[in-house]
């Protein structure tokens, strides 16, 4: 459905705060936003349930079809819809071949905050997905552009697998990494970066990135390095399952796959010590290519199986995500996008699914009577 004018009503939603249980009263008013006191002709929505901010996916990608290759506009929706029914109300898009934008006309589906497509250089990234620079060099003006055209990020390939040594390496040089980091700090982006091995980091780290994406390959020195600095982590742990699948086909590059094998092998101990040490850790499922779409409960169930105890997983993919990407939750004058369970989430959370999904002030999937 598209959402109207119509549709635009004043309601009040009751129920209890995920984080402590604690009596949740909400105003919504008419204009889609959370306002201090509720309309003279406001509807209780609901009366019961677990009330939290609309879920968030803090690593996906919106435009790239379940097995590779570009979706077109059709799909695009598709996956828009699929990720909006699950509550995840605010996608961050980490690198897509196409423009996505045409979504935004659509009230009734999530936001999207963009990172342009990814930066690679030749044969070293999945092919027809980044933009392949010739050399190095261009990589501070081509981070500004990215940077330009998107909404406050930019997406750089840290590591992938050279084939002439067989085994992951890093992309850029560290100079490199400092000089195209601070091109896109002036333009008003953060910048993050694909990183599987552990070779890659330093670099990274030292250039004053704002966030790994993965971080399968995070040791003792990175992950203090990161906590110092403050430097976001978005696992990906139900992509990660893929790693044995990646290694078993990569029989020319035995060095290769032994390596992804032992980064799968010790991923739980990995993510768990960023979390010990205090690194910011966002739930992010890596949709797109070889994970569907819509599966930010398994996320959250993961990162539950890694060490975040539930609440923290959930914030992971709520609240806390939603501050970090600069978008306030449940206040007044702010968008009501919010999700309330029947049940607390925290009991089962690879089995949770919002009874209600609420979007700009819109009923966009579930239903009042579920609750």
């Amino acid at each position: 459905m598209t959402v109207t004018e119509g549709d635009a009503r004043s309601f009040v939603v009751r129920g209890r705060s995920l984080a402590d249980g604690e009596p949740v009263e909400l105003f919504v008013g008419a204009d889609g936003s959370f306002t201090d006191e509720p309309g003279h002709d406001a509807e209780v929505l609901c009366a019961d349930g677990w009330i939290l901010p609309g879920l968030v996916d803090a690593h996906c990608h919106v435009g790239i079809r379940f097995g590779g290759g570009a979706e077109d506009e059709e799909g695009l929706l598709a996956q828009a819809v699929i990720e909006r029914d699950a509550g995840v109300l605010l996608l961050r898009d980490a690198g897509s071949p196409v423009d996505t934008r045409v979504l935004d006309q659509r009230a009734d589906l999530p936001r999207i905050i963009r990172a342009g497509r990814h930066i690679a250089l030749p044969k070293r990234y999945i092919r027809g997905l980044p933009v392949d620079l010739e050399d190095e060099s261009q990589l501070p003006d081509e981070v500004a552009r990215q940077a330009r055209a998107g909404d406050g990020w930019v997406k750089l390939i840290g590591d992938w697998i050279d084939r002439e040594i067989g085994d992951l390496a890093p992309l850029w040089s560290d100079e490199i990494l400092v000089e195209a980091i601070a091109a896109a700090h002036r333009e008003g982006a953060r910048v993050t970066a694909h990183v599987f091995g552990e070779d890659a980091l330093p670099g990274l780290l030292a250039a004053g990135i704002d966030c790994i994406e993965h971080g399968t390959g995070l040791t003792d020195e990175t992950i203090a390095t990161m906590a110092a600095h403050g430097t976001a982590l978005v696992p990906t742990l139900v992509n990660i399952e893929n790693f044995p699948d990646i290694a078993d086909s990569a029989t020319r590059f035995p060095v290769y796959a032994a390596h992804m094998r032992t980064l799968y092998a010790r991923v739980d101990e990995t993510i768990g010590a960023a979390h010990e040490a205090g690194i910011p850790i966002y739930a992010g499922t890596d949709a797109g290519g070889q994970v569907q779409h819509g599966r930010i409960a398994d996320e959250i169930a993961s990162l539950v199986r890694v060490g975040l105890d539930p609440t923290e997983a959930y914030a992971a993919a709520s609240w806390m995500a939603r501050a970090w990407l600069g978008h306030p939750s449940l206040e007044p004058g702010t968008s009501a996008d919010f999700v309330v369970y029947r049940e607390d989430p925290r009991s089962d959370p690879a089995a949770a699914r919002p009874d209600l999904v609420v979007l700009r002030g819109r009923v966009v999937s579930g239903s009042p009577a579920r609750l």
